[in-house]
């Protein structure tokens, strides 16, 4: 399915975006690799220079409604309809809720949630019509487990997780697939780029719980799946003839995910996450 096919994914200036951009792009498709700042693009062009493979890159940041359509217009008027769209932009605000501001919940709302949404609605007129198209969201094992100190970004992945299930079943009527991809641990600039500014509260009665999770939680990252490895289970939930709603990209993720989907009560999640905090 990927002769002459157009794919556009976000968040491609490292991590599992920039091995998802170069692994579609190996497969053949015209990919149009997208990041907030395309002065941040240079190992990607690196790579890609390195495989021998085309691709190219655009600036969109999902957080700017307006410029992000612009960008999809202008993609499809140089290359025609977008084919697929993988979401995979996205960042983390570290802290737990009495700890945030509602600016801080809603910076991570309109990247992960919002953003998203608006990217795919986008998209959904054109693949509608044709009667085709892939929609590929990058979530986290976050969308499925709440985790410590995690509040607001697993708020957003739980989000975007329930409008793409919601989506999935009245999308494929018109021929359109929806899935989500749910990493666990994978070793990336996340915990470089993660918003701490809880953790700088001088007196926080917080202050202890957080640093303990942000521990545990960096060393889990440090020791987690290479993203390059993530991203090829991207490029499948992108590419297969035989589709499904949910991936994860390696058995700790189907553990971790399988821990709250199987756990109708809830206790079994809220144990083992308290463990975390000891």
């Amino acid at each position: 399915m990927t002769e002459n096919k157009v794919a556009v994914v976000t968040g491609t200036s490292s991590g599992i975006g920039l091995h998802t951009a170069l692994g579609l792009a190996r497969k053949g498709l015209h990919v149009v690799a997208t990041m907030r700042d395309t002065g941040r693009s240079a190992d990607l062009r690196a790579e890609a220079e390195r495989q021998g493979v085309d691709l190219t890159v655009r600036a969109l940041d999902v957080t700017d409604h307006d410029g992000a359509r612009a960008c999809l217009d202008d993609v499809t008027a140089e290359f025609g309809d977008i084919d697929i769209l993988v979401n995979n932009a996205g960042s983390a605000t570290f802290g737990t809720l009495e700890q945030l501001s509602d600016a801080a919940l809603q910076r991570q709302l309109d990247v992960n949630f919002l953003g998203v949404a608006a990217l795919t609605r986008h998209v959904l007129p054109s693949m509608r019509s044709s009667g085709a198209g892939r929609i590929v969201t990058v979530t986290s094992n976050a969308g499925a487990v709440g985790e410590p100190f995690m509040d607001a970004y697993c708020a957003s992945k739980f989000a975007v997780e329930g409008l793409m299930q919601s989506l999935a079943p009245v999308a494929a009527r018109f021929g359109v697939t929806v899935s989500v991809v749910e990493p666990a641990a994978v070793v990336t600039k996340m915990m470089e780029n993660l918003d701490t500014e809880a953790l700088a509260v001088p007196d926080d009665p917080y202050r202890d719980l957080a640093n303990t999770f942000f521990t545990a939680a960096g060393a889990a990252m440090a020791s987690g799946q290479a993203a390059q490895d993530a991203a090829a289970v991207v490029v499948e939930a992108a590419t297969t003839d035989t589709p499904r709603f949910r991936w994860q990209t390696s058995q700790a993720a189907v553990d971790f995910v399988g821990l709250s989907l199987a756990d109708l009560d809830g206790g079994n999640v809220l144990r083992a996450m308290s463990t975390w905090l000891d």
